[in-house]
């Protein structure tokens, strides 16, 4: 920052002399000289475990007004006949401060965010564990007196849908409406196999936290309820709140400051920190995702009001139960040539945890023309658009220069969708490179089986005529599909 202070000012800055370098050459080396010991008897080197800004901002402040006040007694007593412009000194002192400020705010953004404030959770050791004690019906009193404090916090229909899901009068029901984790540890473990959770999750800050201790707290196959305001409901209030355009507008800010800043590394823990995790946007598909990545399976999932209910069975207690960072560039597991898994590099045009969605697709959506998901919730607006331009398969050229995949062959797919295809496919497949443009886009196959026969044939031609004769007469045709019958990305 000394020698970029330096060049900016005696570069870009007019200045009565035309050899400014010369000139400042050894004023340079003093004012570095001074600024470095300056800094360091203010401690503003010393790395501390924690990190207090406040007292940084201090130090830097306390250290740029020894230095001034140093050079300026060097220029006026030691250096008087060398003609120092004061202006020089207070231009350089400025920039050299100003660098300093923003690469101080920088390094303490970034350690702030590395400091994860105990967001991993560890996994304790368990083994098979039922109910500790047998379910008894609740008297009429008590049934009365739970319907009357649910109805105080959800609606009589969500209240008719839980009765319909779960044993809700039953000793082994336990139902609070909390947004901490401590009324959740306080419960003695097992005690319950049905647990149901009032607070919506946009109020709550540590959501996989507070999934991994009702995963802890509950039996085998205990059930756990959960509600949230989708984004969907925020997105539809606001374009009714406010006036054509305007609404747009609005919901572009409210989506960035509650949807894109949390998800940033550098914003992500101070965002959660100014707005304690209050009034947070998301996704179905994000908080289904959390839940199967905390070791729940989704059973059902209900809208009630502007609220949606989610029924999920524990099936498996996670190692660790941690909160997750999402860029705009996503690395997905393919399966390869030789049947080896490899990182295909993407935008990402999912919503975050959907990763952990896809056993949940495959159980509970459809197929639809082209192998995919009939409204697959997991994409987001942006993503359905970037995939129709064909946008968020650019990074995939990174896996071309890598050797991973050629530009025509058959299509990447995750193990999950692999296993899917028939036994003599299977094995064709791992036998060539996967492409950049699949056989997929000549002859837009609509149903799996036809997918499966489009590859076969592309794979079976590659065998008789060649590689490389066959990946040029298959581009010719999927260039003419994109062109002449607008195939888009999928």
């Amino acid at each position: 920052m000394l020698a970029v202070s330096f060049v900016v000012v005696l570069v870009w800055f007019p200045l009565t002399t035309q050899i400014p370098f010369q000139k400042y050459d050894i004023y340079a080396l003093v004012f570095s000289g001074v600024w470095l010991l300056t800094n360091y008897l203010t401690h503003r080197y010393v790395r501390v475990k924690y990190m207090q800004i406040g007292v940084n901002l201090l130090r830097l402040v306390v250290a740029a007004a020894f230095t001034f006040a140093i050079m300026s007694a060097y220029m006026y007593v030691l250096a008087d006949g060398m003609n120092y412009s004061i202006y020089v000194l207070l231009t350089i002192w400025g920039v050299m401060l100003t660098f300093s400020f923003i690469f101080l705010l920088f390094s303490h953004a970034y350690r702030y965010a590395l400091n994860e404030e105990d967001e991993v959770e560890r996994a304790p050791e368990r083994g098979s564990q039922k109910v500790l004690k047998a379910a008894v019906p609740l008297d009429e009193l008590q049934r009365r007196n739970l319907r009357e404090s649910i109805l105080e916090n959800t609606s009589e229909k969500a209240l008719v849908w839980m009765e319909k899901s779960v044993p809700l009068y039953s000793s082994n029901t336990f139902v609070l409406r909390t947004a901490e984790l401590f009324n959740l540890r306080k419960l003695k473990p097992f005690r319950f196999d049905v647990i149901v959770n009032l607070m919506p999750l946009n109020q709550i800050r540590g959501i996989n936290k507070m999934f991994g201790v009702v995963n802890d707290q509950l039996p085998d196959d205990g059930l756990f309820v959960c509600c949230f305001e989708p984004q969907s409901v925020l997105k539809q209030c606001i374009l009714r709140t406010y006036p054509p355009i305007i609404n747009r507008l609005v919901y572009a800010v409210i989506f960035f400051y509650k949807r894109i800043l949390p998800k940033l590394f550098m914003t992500s823990r101070l965002y959660y920190d100014i707005t304690e995790g209050k009034d947070r946007v998301l996704s179905k598909a994000e908080v289904l995702g959390r839940l199967c990545y905390c070791g729940f399976e989704i059973v059902d999932e209900q809208k009630r009001n502007n609220l949606i209910y989610v029924l999920a069975r524990r099936s498996f207690r996670p190692q660790t139960v941690q909160r997750r960072l999402y860029g705009m560039f996503v690395r997905l597991n393919r399966v390869g040539k030789n049947g080896k898994m490899f990182k295909v590099y993407k935008f990402r045009t999912m919503h975050p945890y959907s990763e952990f969605l896809q056993e949940y697709m495959y159980l509970h959506y459809h197929l639809q023309e082209g192998g995919k998901f009939n409204h697959d919730i997991r994409v987001t607006t942006l993503g359905r658009f970037m995939r129709k331009c064909w946008i968020d398969e650019w990074p995939m050229l990174l896996n071309l220069l890598r050797g991973d995949m050629k530009f025509v062959g058959v299509r990447p797919l995750s193990k999950q969708y692999f296993s899917l295809y028939s036994q003599e496919l299977r094995e064709k497949r791992i036998h060539h490179k996967p492409g950049l443009l699949p056989p997929f886009y000549a002859d837009m196959p609509k149903t799996l089986d036809e997918i499966q026969a489009s590859e076969m044939r592309y794979l079976v031609h590659c065998e008789e005529k060649g590689t490389f004769c066959t990946d040029f007469i298959y581009f010719w045709k999927i260039l003419y599909t994109i062109i002449f019958r607008r195939a888009r990305s999928h």
